[in-house]
């Protein structure tokens, strides 16, 4: 096995016992505890005081502490978990702590006491991309041009993981499954990809169950104190219970962000990951909300306001105004063509989030100019968002008084 992934691998087979500090290296993991009691969590939020309270999101709400050694940490209260045993909740933790990558948010441990059932986290000091574009931290301006993309190819990156994993009981399959990807993803050369993508196609194709992320929006972009992007909330569907509309669920909280085709037919696919991501992509070159008012005209989608601009070649209207012009041209183009290519209409002309990795890393020029000729961005293209009407719940809309918007 080759030295790199062999190592992965090694990382990966860590996570189910106590890891050392050389297993867990990754920037801003802390050590894996796997076990806290009731107690010990009580303690380090104040009793889950709502001065600690952090967020709250469709599976519960995320309070601050801090343990016994200084270390901070984010506890999760899950409502409405499944009403499993301890056994079969742990065994649950387990699968997904397994997957380590250092754009994904780490498993500290769990708590499974009497109903209560908690997720503990690293945590996470600078928020998430929501609070520094829309949120709290929005006037700070502290994301300059090259923080974004660096978030944008970490988040793409822990994507393209959880897109790629396949949940075996096996656990030398699921290793090598999982180390498979990622050493791919860092190791391969731009003339490897056309391979490791035929072989991600056959594991989607054959590979039962298929990972889905399901909740993939600015606010489960979250940042380390280096800004370094940690994506959150994976795995977190499986803990919803049987008797509850999952579907209602995801709805409700990803409103802009839903793929057109889920909230049509209901049915969750990596493709709708894909375009939910997309809408990311353009919220970050943007600085607009996945939906915001225009003028008196009704709810605009953000894909829907970028897009006639990306036709006429009109990037510098796009930008984020709090860039103060200060990003670079060809970086801003190639993230706002990622960004609609994911959001396509038809989910089968959708880029794979390995085929996104390399584009927003400028490694595959050749699919860089195929995009850039893509129909979907010729001025006079008739290829719009009429290809499927327009449902409540996806990003996309259709303004009172602009036909340029209203066809594309």
């Amino acid at each position: 096995m080759h030295t790199r992934l062999s190592r992965f691998a090694h990382r990966v087979l860590c996570c189910g016992r106590k890891a050392s500090g050389e297993d867990l290296s990754d920037e801003g993991s802390g050590s894996l505890r796997w076990v806290f009691t009731l107690r010990e969590l009580r303690s380090a939020t104040n009793s889950f005081n709502y001065d600690n309270k952090i967020g709250e999101g469709p599976f519960g709400c995320v309070y601050w502490g801090q343990v016994w050694d200084g270390s901070q940490i984010a506890v999760k209260k899950l409502k409405c978990a499944k009403n499993g045993t301890e056994t079969e909740f742990a065994s649950d933790v387990e699968i997904l702590g397994r997957v380590r990558h250092k754009n994904l948010l780490s498993f500290r441990g769990y708590c499974a006491d009497g109903p209560e059932r908690i997720l503990v986290y690293d945590y996470m000091p600078n928020s998430s991309l929501y609070a520094h574009l829309h949120g709290a931290h929005s006037t700070e301006c502290l994301l300059d041009w090259r923080r974004r993309t660096f978030i944008a190819i970490g988040a793409a990156r822990a994507l393209a993981l959880v897109n790629n994993l396949i949940f075996v009981h096996n656990s030398i399959a699921y290793i090598i499954s999982s180390a498979l990807v990622s050493f791919l993803m860092v190791s391969c050369s731009t003339e490897e990809t056309h391979s490791y993508e035929l072989l991600h196609r056959y594991l989607h194709h054959h590979a039962t169950p298929q990972i889905i992320h399901g909740s993939i929006k600015a606010t489960n972009v979250l940042l380390d104190s280096n800004f370094q992007a940690h994506l959150g909330d994976f795995g977190l569907i499986k803990f919803i219970p049987d008797g509850v509309d999952h579907d209602k669920i995801i709805s409700e909280n990803q409103r802009g962000y839903l793929a057109p085709e889920y909230v049509m037919f209901g049915k969750p696919t990596t493709g709708c990951d894909v375009y939910s991501f997309g809408i990311i992509l353009l919220e970050i070159s943007s600085g607009r909300r996945p939906v915001e008012k225009s003028g008196s005209a009704k709810m605009c989608g953000v894909r829907n306001w970028v897009l006639p601009l990306a036709k006429d070649g009109r990037y510098d209207e796009i930008v984020d105004s709090k860039l103060n012009d200060k990003y670079s041209d060809s970086e801003l183009k190639r993230v706002v063509l990622v960004g609609l290519a994911c959001t396509h209409r038809e989910p089968e002309k959708r880029p794979t989030m390995l085929q996104v990795v390399s584009m927003l890393k400028g490694e595959s020029k050749e699919m860089l100019s195929r995009l850039e000729n893509d129909e979907l961005f010729r001025p006079d293209s008739t290829v719009s968002s009429h290809a499927m009407s327009t449902p409540e719940g996806s990003s996309d809309c259709v303004l009172k008084n602009d036909q340029g918007l209203a066809a594309a």
